[in-house]
């Protein structure tokens, strides 16, 4: 949602979007924890460039209400556009 508000703000609509995320959890001392978040995004988004949509993407995923919960947790960003 929140990249959707970006993109709306910079005068752009998505085509397509589609993110997966892959959750990392590991054994540690006293149990299991997640250590890591990767989301990979795939996006078609017309009148811009690749470079301008992952600024965007990552703008969104740093000011996301979700991302800024789990902190604690580092999260990766992986683009394709096309």
């Amino acid at each position: 949602m929140a990249l959707s508000l970006i993109l709306g703000e910079a005068g752009l609509t998505a085509e397509s979007l589609k993110t997966t995320a892959t959750v990392t959890l590991e054994s540690v001392e006293g149990g299991f924890a997640i250590t890591a978040i990767n989301l990979e995004l795939a996006a078609r988004v017309p009148g811009t460039d690749e470079t301008t949509f992952t600024e965007l993407a990552n703008k969104a995923k740093e000011g996301c209400p979700v991302s800024k919960a789990l902190a604690a947790v580092p999260i990766t960003l992986d683009v394709t556009f096309g």
